[in-house]
């Protein structure tokens, strides 16, 4: 296996393409310059041991020697010694309810912040299980796919707003749907669905599909967003709330009744969230109590460091355009390697 162990070094190479582009428009400007003195042909009549090809060989060299180095840098490692090691952990995917009506403040911040929030906190507890990202309004779709990166799944988590989807309504039960898919084939280790919404169900089916879920032997937990009184929806630019046809403000309520028959569906359990700490910590024990079966999985234990041969050629690239003069050398002038 072949990875970086330093990896953050490698965006210095976005530095690459800016240099080509300085080079060019040196270039450019050098022509440009010369042209004022008389016509490019006489010129190089007048100058017959300047190569125009040695300067652009020696440029390239210098930038790919540069580009080496950046390389060398973040440590190239290629990995020798295979383990299969034993862990314990359980598969969770988290569907978040991205529609407009999320953004409702009855919970503080808002009902998505409140969420993400949650969810970041599973994240934070979590060592050898794997999560996944599925967000849906009127649609469902996966944002992050099952994965032990909680690193990736925590950015992943903080780009998410309503704006991800345009189509608006809630389809719960396309987001448990999709949810069944995207779990990994191991049979043995436990496998739930997080479903995190304010209840306000557009399509219907969810409990159904939640049934379903649990007779695979996946279960599903609904965490119930908002309050019963409810509370506006903010415009997503900020600016007054959403109305209905008749102009009137639309108020979401939190519908914990189809929270419930969802989750006793699907064998899981109901988590009112609201501004106190109670559903995390109602949360954290519900996913304690998943059974954690052992895992194997396969992983490199030792690497070897490859930065010394990309260094190496780093240096003869170096050495090169050292040894490569801009003029044409009179020891060498019957060579034409630099002779379009």
């Amino acid at each position: 296996m072949f990875r970086f162990e330093e990896p953050s070094y490698l965006y210095l190479l976005l530095l690459v393409p800016l240099l080509v582009v300085l080079h060019y428009v040196t270039n450019y400007y050098r022509h440009k310059r010369l042209a004022r003195y008389g016509d490019p042909d006489l010129l190089k009549e007048l100058m017959p041991d300047v190569s125009a090809a040695r300067r652009e060989v020696k440029s390239w060299l210098m930038l790919v020697a540069f580009a080496l180095l950046l390389i060398a840098l973040a440590r190239p490692q290629f990995g020798t010694k295979v383990e299969t090691r034993k862990r314990q952990g359980i598969e969770a995917i988290i569907a978040l309810d991205v529609s407009n009506s999320m953004l409702a403040t009855d919970v503080t911040p808002s009902r998505l912040d409140k969420s993400k929030m949650l969810v970041s906190s599973i994240v934070d507890k979590m060592t050898d299980d794997k999560i996944g990202l599925i967000v849906y309004a009127g649609e469902a779709y996966t944002q992050l796919p099952i994965t032990s990166d909680y690193v990736s799944a925590k950015m992943f988590l903080e780009t998410i707003s309503p704006s991800m989807i345009t189509t608006q309504g809630t389809d719960i039960k396309q987001a448990i749907d999709l949810a069944m898919k995207s779990f990994s084939p191991n049979q043995d280790v436990s496998k739930a669905v997080f479903v995190i919404t304010d209840g306000e169900d557009n399509e219907g089916g969810a409990a159904e599909m939640a049934k379903a879920a649990a007779e695979q032997g996946i279960k599903v937990y609904v965490l119930g967003v908002g309050s019963p009184q409810g509370a506006p929806i903010p415009m997503p630019g900020g600016s007054g709330y959403i109305l209905d046809n008749e102009g009137n403000v639309v108020v979401s309520k939190l519908n914990e009744q189809m929270c419930r028959e969802i989750a006793a569906a699907g064998q899981g359990a109901y988590i009112y969230v609201d501004n106190s700490s109670s559903a995390q910590k109602q949360l954290s024990a519900y996913v304690d109590k998943l059974a954690k079966v052992d895992m194997e999985s396969t992983v490199y234990s030792e690497y070897d460091e490859q930065f010394q041969a990309v260094t190496l050629l780093a240096l003869f690239l170096l050495l090169l355009d050292v040894l490569i003069t801009e003029r044409k050398n009179p020891i060498f002038k019957g060579i034409k390697l630099f002779r379009k």
